[in-house]
């Protein structure tokens, strides 16, 4: 994980990025999320935690509205496309496999689904499940917005021990 963040960190830096926004950036990133931008702004960037986490949280759910709103009808033209109809479907299939949290606790288990900081939830994921499973979008993103600020504070601790820790 330090190595994946160092590199883009590096990359970015390396062509005048500020720091603010390269941990914008990384937020922004489907798997990376707030996850990394947290991790890389606190551990790599020695960036103020409380700025971090808010560069960070702001970057990941920027994209989740229109996740919500577009997904769907994306989808539906990609799946018309030779050889990337597959991915798609793919995708989908792999996203419908978590679905029976959702199904079993509703909103709190996408609350829960997101806020857990594992690789493979997140508001990205969140937000295609909830699309995928015709959620409330209103209700949806509250919800994922909520579950993207726990996984941040979760990140910001770990990352401010492995700091202390490491420096």
């Amino acid at each position: 994980m330090q190595e994946v963040c160092t590199a883009i960190q590096e990359f970015l830096s390396a062509h005048g990025i500020p720091d603010w926004l390269v941990v914008f950036i990384i937020s922004l990133c489907p798997v990376l999320e707030c996850r990394l931008g947290m991790f890389t702004a606190i551990s790599l960037l020695h960036m103020n935690p409380f700025f971090g986490f808010i560069i960070s949280f702001l970057g990941n759910i920027l994209p989740i509205p229109f996740i919500l709103l577009l997904i769907n009808k994306i989808f539906e033209w990609l799946k018309k496309v030779p050889f990337i109809n597959k991915p798609i479907y793919w995708l989908e299939e792999k996203t419908l496999k978590k679905r029976d949290k959702i199904d079993k606790y509703g909103v709190w288990g996408l609350l829960i689904f997101v806020a857990i900081p594992l690789p493979g939830t997140g508001g990205w994921t969140g937000a295609l499940l909830a699309s995928l499973l015709h959620l409330d979008r209103k209700k949806s993103f509250g919800v994922i917005c909520i579950g993207v600020f726990i996984a941040g504070l979760i990140i910001s601790i770990l990352s401010s021990v492995f700091y202390v820790a490491v420096f």
